[in-house]
Order: structure tokens, then sequence, then C-alpha cells
């Protein structure tokens, strides 16, 4: 049975049929061709597909697309300014060698930034337990972690700038 959604996808409206199945992983890869939400165990335990739905943290492999009608959805594509400016994690990840093949990076991004904005202050172990959920099998998640205290800060200073 197919239905008609229509959420924001990185700040653009889109309306399209789905089937009720889809899950929003599918429907963010296959119908909007935003490949950098990854899918790497089809079972929600490496965190590959995590994006950001009504500005939360969301393992998109466990939400069906239909569920997300109405929302706004972010994904790693939508982070970077229009002038391709790097949002502060993506830098902080670049910048401490916070990936390696780099398929995990986009959801350790997207919940590395959750991460920073639900915890005022973050220490390296907040951060290990933070992204439990997310599996890297590169690494031994040192420069990820501080990668995304570097981030945290960067993300904090921005907001004061703008206060």
């Amino acid at each position: 049975m197919a239905r008609t959604i229509t959420l924001t996808v990185n700040g653009a409206k889109v309306t399209r049929e789905v089937e009720s199945r889809t899950l929003l992983v599918q429907f963010l890869r296959e119908h909007l061709e935003l490949t950098g939400t990854h899918i790497g165990c089809d079972t929600s335990q490496c965190g590959a597909c995590v994006v950001h739905v009504d500005g939360r943290s969301v393992k998109s492999c466990t939400m069906l697309a239909v569920q997300a009608d109405g929302a706004a959805v972010t994904t790693i594509e939508g982070l970077a300014a229009a002038d391709g400016t790097l949002h502060p994690m993506q830098a902080a990840f670049r910048e401490h060698h916070g990936l390696q093949c780099g398929f995990c990076t986009p959801g350790m991004v997207m919940s590395a930034i959750d991460l920073a904005q639900t915890h005022p202050t973050l220490t390296e172990t907040a951060v290990r337990e933070g992204l439990e959920g997310n599996i890297c099998r590169c690494t031994g998640y040192h420069n990820i972690v501080k990668a995304v205290l570097a981030g945290a800060e960067a993300m904090a200073g921005r907001a004061e700038a703008a206060e």
C-alpha cells in the first residue's frame, strides 16, 4: 500500500509516494539519492545510517519513511553551509583524523552533533558512552573521540558567538 508523505530534507520540502514498509534510510538513498546515509548492518547496531529527525539523532534503518511524514530530516549532506564550509563537527573529524575508510563517518558525525547538543560538557568517557551505538571497524576510536571533543568545543564556541 502506497502513501504520500511530505517532509523537509536538508531544508527542502519533498513530497513522494512510498510503500508503507519503506524504511527512512531506503527513502533517503533510493528516492532522494542522498547516499551519504549508509546501510551497514541491517540490524540497527552499527549506526552508519544515523540522521537527525526534528533535531534528534535516529537510526534511519529503524524508522519507516511514513513515520517521518511532516518531520524535518537532516542528513550528512545537509550539514555543510551553502558555500561548502564544513559544519564544525565535520571539520573536527577532518582535522583530527577521526575517519579512515569513511563508511561509518556520516553516522558518527550525526551522532556526535546530537551528543554535543544534548551534553553541554563532554568528557572522553561521555563521548565513548555516547557513541556506543556507532561501530567503526577501522580504528580504535581514539581519533574519533578527539574529533568529537574538538567538534563539540567548536560548536559551543559558535553558539556563544551567536549570542
